[in-house]
C-alpha cells in the first residue's frame, strides 16, 4: 500500500488550500491507496470523521502535526492534543502512553520547526523520521535521511501538501495490510515500509543511497 502520510486540509489548517474531497479524488487519480490528514495542533477533523474513514475507495487516517518547543512531530493515536506547547519528550511520552506512534516531521527544514539535532535526544522514543518531505529542500531531506540512518530510525516519505499539486510528491510504501488507524499504527511500529517518490506518473522506490 502506498500512503501519503502528511497532508493538511483547509478546514482545520488555516495555511492549507486543500479541500478534503479534492485531496481524496487526487489521491485516487495518482494511484495512492491512502492519505493521512495531519492538521496543525488539533484533532478537529478526528471529531468529525473518527480516527479513520474510507472515501471513494481511499483510506483516510487522521492524525495531527504538533509543534513542540523543539519542533514539529506527527502523531497518530493521540486522542487529546495538548492545549499548550510542551517539549518533544513530553509529547512523545504522551503518545507512548496512549499506544500511538510519533514521527519527526521535516527535521532539518530551515523554518525553525524541525527537531534538527534534538533528534538525537528523542531517538529512543521516536517511531520514525519523515526523511523525504515534499515541501522541503532536497538537501535538507538528505540531512534527515542521514540522521535517521545514523540513529537507526526508519525513514518515511510524505508530501506535507498544503496545495493540491504537492499531493503524493513523496509517499511511503507499506508491506502490511492497512485497513484502519490501528493497522497503520502497527505498520509503523513494524518498520516494514520505505519512502517512495512520484516520477513520470508512477511511484518508484527511493534509492536513498544513490541520492547521497
Amino acid at each position: 500500500m502506498i500512503i501519503d502520510t502528511h497532508i493538511h486540509e483547509k478546514k482545520y489548517s488555516s495555511d492549507s488550500f486543500i479541500d478534503l474531497k479534492e485531496a481524496v479524488d487526487t489521491a485516487k487519480l495518482i494511484g495512492l491507496d491512502g492519505i493521512c490528514i495531519t492538521n496543525h495542533d488539533n484533532n478537529s477533523l478526528k471529531n468529525e470523521l473518527g480516527n479513520y474513514t474510507k472515501i471513494n475507495g481511499i483510506l483516510v487516517i487522521v492524525g495531527a502535526e504538533v509543534l513542540t518547543h523543539q519542533g514539529d512531530i506527527l502523531v497518530f493515536g493521540l486522542e487529546d492534543i495538548p492545549k499548550e506547547k510542551i517539549s518533544a519528550m513530553e509529547l512523545l511520552n504522551l503518545v507512548k502512553k496512549h499506544k500511538g506512534v510519533a514521527i519527526a516531521a521535516h527535521p532539518f527544514r530551515n523554518n525553525n520547526r524541525g527537531l534538527e539535532n534534538h533528534l538525537h535526544d528523542v531517538a529512543a522514543i521516536l517511531d520514525g523520521v519523515e526523511s523525504f518531505n515534499g515541501s522541503t529542500y532536497s538537501y535538507h531531506n538528505l540531512y534527515a535521511y542521514a540522521a535517521a540512518t545514523e540513529l537507526g530510525l526508519p525513514s518515511l516519505g510524505a508530501s506535507d501538501a498544503h496545495v493540491m499539486d504537492k499531493i503524493g510528491k513523496y509517499a511511503t510504501r507499506f508491506y502490511d495490510t492497512i485497513r484502519d488507524d490501528k493497522d497503520f499504527i502497527e505498520a509503523i511500529k513494524s518498520k516494514n515500509f520505505h519512502p517512495v517518490m512520484r516520477k513520470d506518473g508512477q511511484f518508484t522506490n527511493f534509492d536513498c543511497k544513490r541520492q547521497l
